[in-house]
């Protein structure tokens, strides 16, 4: 939009050509004092007006009659002559890959807090960029008996511990059942909770290969620190991340080796919540569990 020249000089001194206004504002005096043709620029500006047109139409695409010769190039001395015509060799950027940053990182951790820090720090996985909190473990870390599940939820994200919305309230009365606690000062009755994503995905959706690739190493890490006697994989994801299989209504109660551990799948306590008749199932691989520790 456009807006007349003599405005912008009378408002801001400026050396634009100058046209008459009546035809474009017939209500506007042809002389106005500075403060009143200020406050019409504004106005003008606040409307969207964006250009002063001038007294003759111009051509914003018409060419000069002569274009400008191009510079020449200074002549090479004999010493550059010789480096310009040696072919130079411009080695790539160095680009790093997550996963091996991953395993260096988990590696230098030697103990669970080194490798929360570790964590913490670790830049490549952008899921950091949209949680309120680093969910890394709850419960002892002690315990014969670690838990892994897939990621945080929102109530996991805003506590920053791992499973204590319904599906965890669900887990604890689960796990009280055959006399198993999270806050259990003895590590024959507690159980260590953490998760294969340390970072709840946006909208709680699946994670991705490359997400938990990243994590990975630092997943392997954690059951090598905290080094329980079995795990406990809740659901499909978490089947995936340990054991590279999924489907979990063929695998759970069976058990199986993962990271070097006995290694139980199990129904995830959200597939519990929607589907209560799976819920004998879950309690007759609870019985498994309270037996093998027994034995």
């Amino acid at each position: 939009m456009r807006y007349s020249s003599r405005i912008a000089h009378a408002a801001l001194g400026s050396s634009l050509p100058l046209i008459d206004a009546p035809r474009y504002f017939p209500h506007m005096q042809p002389d106005m004092d500075p403060f009143t043709a200020r406050a019409t620029l504004e106005w003008l500006v606040e409307m969207g007006c964006d250009e002063a047109i001038c007294a003759q139409p111009v051509n914003r695409y018409a060419l000069p009659d002569r274009m400008p010769a191009a510079a020449k190039p200074a002549p090479l001395t004999p010493a550059a002559e010789t480096v310009a015509s040696v072919p130079q060799h411009v080695p790539p950027a160095h680009k790093s890959d997550p996963v091996t940053e991953a395993e260096q990182s988990a590696a230098g951790a030697a103990t669970l807090e080194d490798l929360q820090a570790a964590l913490s720090t670790y830049p490549h996985c952008e899921l950091r960029l949209g949680a309120k909190s680093l969910v890394f473990s709850d419960g002892n870390p002690k315990a014969r008996v670690m838990i892994i599940g897939e990621a945080p939820g929102r109530e996991e994200d805003r506590a920053g511990k791992p499973f204590v919305g319904q599906a965890g309230q669900l887990l604890d009365r689960m796990l009280a059942a055959i006399g198993l606690s999270r806050d259990h000062a003895d590590a024959e009755r507690a159980v260590y909770i953490t998760n294969v994503l340390p970072w709840r995905p946006p909208s709680n959706r699946d994670p991705e290969p490359d997400e938990v690739a990243m994590m990975l190493p630092f997943l392997r890490r954690h059951v090598e620190l905290a080094d329980p006697d079995v795990l406990i994989l809740m659901g499909n994801h978490a089947c995936n991340a340990v054991l590279g299989r999924r489907g979990i209504t063929r695998l759970r109660g069976q058990w199986t080796e993962g990271f070097g551990k006995p290694v139980l799948p199990m129904l995830h306590p959200a597939y519990l919540l929607r589907q209560q008749a799976a819920k004998r199932d879950a309690w007759a691989d609870l019985l498994d569990l309270a037996a093998r520790l027994d034995t």
